[in-house]
């Protein structure tokens, strides 16, 4: 690092002298890269506003990071570790999820109570409709049992109907045989 101490605040040149740019109006004060062709900021002059540039940056993160595809890898994390899930489906990152909160281990890109609690939700809703389709589907079923006895039911009137009729006629043949 350039500056262990205290980084310094990037500020345009004459921030302090002019109120488009900065003099008591601090939304203004942004740093504006130094064009200028003498410009000291750009120059990089003793005695002059500091340059952004690298190495002006926060310490990094001295934990080191590590990728989990599967519950098994658990076994391997060590405590000074950050522990990422992978590029996983749905199936294992529940799984995950689980052994997760089960060994009290915090993963940063997933927050595990509020995925489980609608991974729950999910269940419960799917769940929900299966029983309503069927319902639905025995509904239809006792419908069509209906339809099917009213129509047997319809059939065997015609057939009697129909052989009353052959009946009659066959009386009224005989009665003018008779006659």
């Amino acid at each position: 690092m350039k500056n262990k101490t205290k980084k310094p605040k990037f500020l345009r040149k004459d921030t302090f002298k002019k109120s488009r740019i900065g003099k008591r109006r601090k939304n203004k004060q942004k740093w504006r890269r130094a064009r200028g062709r003498d410009n000291k900021i750009r120059e990089k002059r003793k005695s002059h506003k500091k340059k952004p540039s690298i190495g002006y940056g926060a310490p990094k993160n001295q934990l080191k990071t590590k990728l989990i595809y599967s519950a098994k890898e658990f076994n391997q994390i060590k405590k000074d570790e950050i522990i990422i899930v992978g590029k996983v489906g749905k199936k294992r990152k529940i799984e995950i999820a689980k052994k997760a909160v089960e060994k009290n281990i915090k993963l940063s890109n997933l927050n595990t109570k509020k995925f489980l609690e609608k991974i729950k939700k999910e269940q419960e809703k799917k769940l929900e409709k299966k029983e309503q389709e069927k319902k639905k589907s025995k509904e239809q079923e006792k419908k069509l049992e209906k339809k099917e006895q009213e129509k047997k039911k319809t059939k065997a009137e015609e057939k009697t109907k129909d052989k009353e009729e052959e009946n009659k006629i066959i009386k009224e043949n005989k009665e003018k045989e008779i006659k």
